[in-house]
This record gives structure tokens, sequence and C-alpha cells, in this order.
């Protein structure tokens, strides 16, 4: 009798085990679709070169110290020399031609430096001799930091004969901007903030937004892991470009359950399979639509030209369209909800409809049949 009743406990336990099991394998069953992709959203600058950088770098110290002497005026009889008028014929000279030869944009860009040079050497001067960088607006103390910041890069790059350096300021007013090489037709460079977006049931959310230039591939694990925080499941596929296909993202899919839309690694095979090739091309068509919401928020919502100045305003613009973008989903959806519930409740009008029709086409047709009998 122990015995018998060990065995039945034995099974009662065997038994809620397996419903326990099944039960979290169908909490834990993977359910939507997850898409990911990145894009740049150009600022409001021109388009940079080198001497047109140093050319308003050289204007705005020649504002810097005009402030400056106006402080020290007692002190310091004769002004600090700019040439400002020799400076700008020199960048004239070469600026209004179409297409400069590369020894005189470089000639050119040797004069800007050394303006540039004796610039802030007369600021120092004027700051031994009593001047203060208090005196300064705070937009023009800004300005002088960011000014000598591209004289130290320019010059780097001017000696190494480069065009490459780190954090490369591209504009005055906005030296937070970087250049984003995209590799793209038409525009391989943009310049602007670079983020990263997930797509979600037709809802698309800001995941990070990053002034350098940034590898989105890494972003992928962290989205995944906030769709699965926030609607309790990993989705059951993932659709990405292709450099996110990675092995440590393959691997990580694998492990969770997730497809990812991509074919696979090596060597294609001599023969595909059909159904895989129709899979490989539903998911490409499904993944046009986070390249959609990208098209919505810079043909509509005015993101291909942010016309914010600071970078947390830029950010805020950003956020602020996607919000609104998001807000006019479901404002589509609840009215398309309304809608229908209407039209199903409401059957009258669909009869109204098909009456005055069929009345239409029949009056249409006796008119047609009177007017073939006065004829003949």
């Amino acid at each position: 009798m122990v015995e018998e009743a060990l065995k039945k406990k034995d099974n009662e336990v065997e038994e809620e085990k397996g419903e326990n099991e099944g039960e979290e394998k169908s909490e834990s069953a993977n359910r939507g679709q997850l898409l990911s992709d990145a894009s740049c959203v150009p600022g409001d600058i021109r388009y940079p070169n080198d001497l047109g950088i140093l050319n308003e770098a050289r204007v705005g110290s020649e504002e810097i110290i005009d402030t400056l002497y106006e402080v020290v005026r007692e002190k310091v009889k004769k002004k600090p020399k700019t040439y400002r008028n020799l400076a700008r014929k020199d960048y004239l000279k070469v600026a209004k031609k179409r297409k400069p030869r590369t020894k005189q944009r470089k000639k050119a860009i040797k004069k800007q430096l050394q303006y540039l040079k004796r610039n802030l050497g007369h600021i120092e001067q004027l700051m031994q001799a009593g001047a203060s960088l208090e005196g300064l607006r705070a937009a023009q103390y800004k300005r002088l930091l960011v000014i000598t910041e591209v004289y130290r890069q320019q010059q780097v790059m001017y000696q190494n004969k480069s065009q490459r350096i780190d954090d490369r300021i591209v504009s005055i007013s906005q030296p937070h901007i970087r250049p984003i090489v995209r590799g793209k037709a038409g525009t391989s460079v943009e310049f602007g903030a670079k983020i990263s977006v997930s797509c979600l049931d037709e809802y698309a959310f800001v995941y990070r937004i990053s002034w350098d230039n940034f590898n989105e591939s890494v972003d992928l694990k962290d989205q995944i892991e906030a769709y699965k925080s926030y609607t309790g499941f990993y989705p059951e596929s993932v659709h990405v470009d292709k450099i996110y296909r990675t092995r440590d993202n393959r691997a990580y899919c694998k492990e969770r359950g997730i497809r990812m839309s991509s074919p696979r690694l090596g060597r294609p095979p001599k023969n595909v399979n059909p159904s895989q090739k129709k899979q490989d091309l539903e998911d490409e068509r499904i993944r046009n639509r986070i390249e959609g919401k990208f098209g919505t928020s810079k043909r509509r919502y005015g993101l291909n030209r942010v016309m914010a100045k600071l970078p947390h305003t830029s950010e805020t613009v950003i956020a602020i369209t996607f919000l609104v973008m998001n807000l006019e989903t479901l404002l589509r959806q609840v009215f398309c909800t309304k809608l229908s519930y209407f039209l199903e409740n409401y059957t009258f009008l669909a009869a109204n409809i098909n009456y005055d029709y069929e009345w239409t086409i029949f009056n249409k047709n006796s008119q047609l049949l009177l007017h073939n009998q006065i004829t003949k």
C-alpha cells in the first residue's frame, strides 16, 4: 500500500512537471516580427570643404579680435593687423574657380592657416595686455574654442598630407556634426545624426541617436531584448539588412529560436530550394516597411534636413517626429476600426447604395431604349 501511494505521488508530480513544461513552452513561443535598420538625419549645413571652413574660422577670429581690442583700447594704441581684405581676396581667388587645381587649393589652404595662426597669436597678445575672455559673449567664447580646434585639425592634416582625422569638425556653427559615411549612390557621405530604429507592428521606435558613426549591428541584441521586455516573448523572425547578419547575431538568434531573414553564410548553393527562395523574397518585402518609415519621416515630416542648431534640440526634433508618426498610425488604426464597425452594424447604407446604383443603371437603359425607338 505504501509503495502504491508513493508511485501515485510520483506520477502526479511528473504530470504536474509536464503540464508546467507545456505551459512554459506555450508561453515562451516566439511571436511577431521585428524590423531594424539605421539611417542618417542630415543637419542644416552647407557641404563642407577645408578652404571654406578655414575662411569661416578666420572671419570668426577677426570678430573676436575686434571685441577684445575695445577692452584694452587705452593700453594698446595700435590695433593688431589682421590683413582681412587680403585674406578674403586670396580665398575668393580659389573659391570662385569651378575646378581649382590641387596645387592651387593646397596653396590657398596654407595661406588661410597662416592668417588664422596670426589671428590666434593676436588674441593671446590682447589677453596678456589685460583683455579677458569674460568680456566675450557666450557664443563668441564657444566659437573661439571651436576655431582653435579647427586650426589644430587642419594643421595636422596639412602637414601629414591626409584628408582624415578623428572627430573632424565640418561646421563652425554646429561643431557636433560629424561626417557619416553611408556609401550610397548620390550621397556617399552625409552630415548629421545617425539613428538606429526598430519597427514593431507599424510603429517605429528610435533606439539610439549618435553624432558619431557606429556599427548598427551591435544594437540588434539589445533591440531583441527590448522587444521581449515589451511583449513578453521573443520575435518569431527578425528582418534586417546585410550588415546585421554577423556570426554573433546569427548564433544569438539561433539559441532563442529566432529566424533571421538572410541567406546562409558561405557559397550559395547551385540548386536553390523554391520554398526558401520564396521565403527570402517575402522577408525582403517585409523589411521594406522600415525603409518606408525612413522615407515618410524625411519626405513628409522634414527629417531630410533638421533645422535645429543645438545637439539636444536636434535630438528632440528627431524623437518628436517619430512620436508624431506613431500617433498618426494609431489614429489611422482607430479610424479604420470604427469605420469597419459602423459599416457592419448599419447595413442599410449598403442596401441604399445598391438600390441607387441599380436605379441609375435602369434609367440609363430605359433612356437608351427610348432613344433607339425614336430614331427608328
